[in-house]
C-alpha cells in the first residue's frame, strides 16, 4: 500500500487522538501536502520542531493499528465486499447461483472478523 495512503487512513482511524496541536500539523502536512518549512512558517515552529512531531505522530499512529488493527480490519471487510459485488455481478448475469453460496460465507466471514 502506498504510504501516503497507509498515513492517511491511519489519521482518519486514529487521529482524533492526538492533540489538537498534533492534529493540525499533521493534517497540514498529510491532508494539504505543506512541506515542514511551509507548515513551520504558519504555526511559528521551527522546520526541524515540525519535522519531529511528524516523525512522532507517525509513530503515534502507527503504535495505535499494532495495538488495535483497525485499518487492517477495514481493509479486510472492503476487500470481502467488493469479493461480494463481484460475486453480485456474476450472479447477475450468469444466474450462477453457486455465487450465492460464495456470498453467505463471505458475509459470514465479515460477521465473525467483526
Amino acid at each position: 500500500m502506498n504510504e501516503i495512503l497507509k498515513q492517511a487512513l491511519l489519521f482518519d482511524f486514529y487521529g482524533e487522538l492526538l492533540t489538537d496541536h498534533q492534529k493540525e500539523i499533521y493534517g497540514q502536512f498529510l491532508l494539504d501536502d505543506l512541506s515542514p518549512a511551509e507548515i513551520g512558517r504558519e504555526t511559528g515552529v521551527s522546520r526541524q520542531g515540525v519535522h519531529d512531531l511528524i516523525r512522532r505522530c507517525s509513530q503515534t499512529l502507527g503504535g495505535y493499528e499494532e495495538k488495535l488493527h483497525l485499518v487492517e480490519r477495514f481493509l479486510a471487510v472492503k476487500d470481502k465486499v467488493k469479493q461480494i459485488d463481484d460475486l453480485l455481478d456474476r450472479y447477475e448475469s450468469d444466474g450462477d447461483r453457486e455465487a450465492l453460496g460464495e456470498i453467505r460465507r463471505i458475509s459470514g466471514e465479515i460477521i465473525e472478523d467483526l
